[in-house]
């Protein structure tokens, strides 16, 4: 049986002396050590550690993930979690630990329904996360809206001041959770429609309002994804990246099959009201092309549907620089973070693997290599999901603070936040230092982006999107 995660909450002390003890760590770890980023001497070569991460992925894809990422230095980032975690493993920190995104950036923030149906504006993607140092989320965040405001357009100011305006949301969110108690701390959402409504910009306010308006019908039409097939509900194909894959069906079906057996009883009642009835494989994200993700249609025998995504979770790229995970199963990992990061989390999350045995290994205390590890979730409807992206399009500013204010309430939860809270304080020294490392790994970015078109280039790698995508070369093909 897994063991429960290290404890991540605050010791039973008084808040004052936590946020005295926060305000203390300024001289350990002084807040203006926080801008600094200058990429090691002997600096891991970007596109080695990428083809690295493509021998654990499905070959075939890597093209397809490849065009993705380069397409901008954004898109880059999003794919380059593992390069961006070994650099700021090598950065200051204060040494308080949350349970961390582990790729935070703005397009990873979304809505969903919560179970009364409301909207609700969080963290919506968990694959990476782990118990980390809190920094390491706010500096992805920063330098994520950074790169999106160059590619807006917005002159160096502005981007810079994207990723300040929303590390000092971040504080003074932290500000306003910490003298509450922790029932309420752990209570605490962003209700979207009320996040919406206190946008600055006018304009962005009634464009984002009506987009959201129309992503929450999607939801109500199983998202174009369902048709009947003589009476019987089918999932449609979407080629190139909505396919069938019949010899992967039985792994998923089987993975599927494992997940119902080991829910709990008051779960397991209300699915053996389905039965599934059709799988089909998505490709889906950037830095996520290449793993293993199919939907499951689970049908009443009165056809109501429900859609269920079982999605491959590998160890995290922040893992070679952190404590080890206490989780065997990357599955179980990425389900707890969720549960503990997010306020309305899925009823239905849970963990399973491909086959074979469950038995830990005693002495690696890890499950037994080539098995495929999974989390399973609600189909989210994916529309709803990116609207953080396509808010940040309308009125990136106004997203800028909100994803900060989102980012402290997940950390709060598991965080310190008294001590938090007297670390950042309450001026823009923390919120300046942020904008600086954001707008220096920004560059980095760039550069590394540059590197990486050259390797395309150089034919080092393959990309190529679409059905007709080349194969990568030898060095990327996952390994047997």
């Amino acid at each position: 049986m897994t063991s429960a995660p290290p404890a991540q909450t605050a010791s039973l002390r008084p808040r004052a002396l936590r946020h005295a003890e926060g305000v203390k760590l300024r001289k350990s770890a002084p807040r203006t050590q926080q801008a600094e980023w200058q990429p090691p001497k002997h600096r891991k070569d970007p596109v080695s550690i990428l083809v690295e991460q493509g021998t654990h992925r499905i070959s075939a894809l890597l093209p397809v993930r490849y065009a993705r990422m380069a397409v901008s230095p954004f898109a880059f980032l999003r794919g380059a979690a593992a390069v961006m975690a070994a650099d700021l493993a090598g950065t200051p920190t204060t040494g308080q630990k949350v349970q961390s995104c582990g790729d935070c950036h703005l397009a990873n923030f979304g809505s969903y329904a919560s179970p009364e149906g409301l909207p609700v504006f969080d963290i919506n993607d968990f694959d990476e996360t782990l118990s980390a140092p809190f920094e390491w989320d706010v500096k992805r965040l920063g330098t994520s809206l950074v790169l999106a405001g160059r590619e807006g357009g917005l002159p160096n100011t502005a981007a810079r001041a994207l990723a300040r305006n929303m590390a000092q949301a971040y504080a003074q969110e932290m500000a306003y959770l910490a003298p509450l108690n922790p029932l309420a701390v752990w209570a605490e959402r962003i209700d979207l429609s009320a996040a919406i409504a206190g946008f600055q910009d006018k304009q962005a306010r009634k464009k984002v309002q009506s987009l959201l308006d129309a992503r929450l019908e999607s939801a109500r039409t199983h998202f174009g994804l369902v048709a009947q097939d003589c009476g019987t509900p089918r999932l449609t194909e979407k080629p190139p990246l909505v396919v069938r894959l019949p010899e992967q069906d039985d792994t998923i079906r089987a993975a599927f099959a494992r997940y119902l057996a080991t829910q709990p009883p008051e779960r397991a009642i209300l699915l053996s009201r389905y039965r599934l009835q059709d799988v089909i494989f998505k490709v889906v994200g950037v830095g996520s092309v290449g793993t293993f993700c199919a939907i499951g249609l689970f049908s009443t025998p009165d056809n109501e549907v429900l859609l269920l995504q079982i999605k491959e979770a590998q160890t995290s790229v922040l893992a070679p620089y952190l404590a080890p995970s206490p989780f065997h199963n990357q599955g179980e990992r990425v389900v707890t973070g969720q549960r503990i990061m997010q306020t309305a989390t899925d009823a239905f999350l849970g963990w399973t693997h491909s086959g074979g045995t469950d038995e830990v290994d005693g002495e690696t205390g890890t499950l037994p290599v080539g098995q495929r590890q999974f989390y399973v979730r609600r189909l989210k409807d994916q529309r709803l999901a990116a609207i953080g992206a396509e808010f940040a399009q309308v009125g990136l500013p106004d997203y800028a603070v909100l994803c900060g204010r989102t980012l402290a309430r997940a950390h709060a939860r598991s965080g310190d936040v008294a001590t938090l809270s007297g670390y950042l304080g309450a001026g823009r020294a923390f919120a300046d230092a942020i904008a600086s490392f954001s707008t220096a790994y920004a560059d980095q970015t760039n550069t590394d982006w540059k590197g990486f078109c050259a390797a395309i280039k150089e034919g080092r790698i393959f990309a190529q999107a679409g059905e007709t995508a080349k194969k990568a070369p030898s060095d990327t093909k996952k390994k047997s």
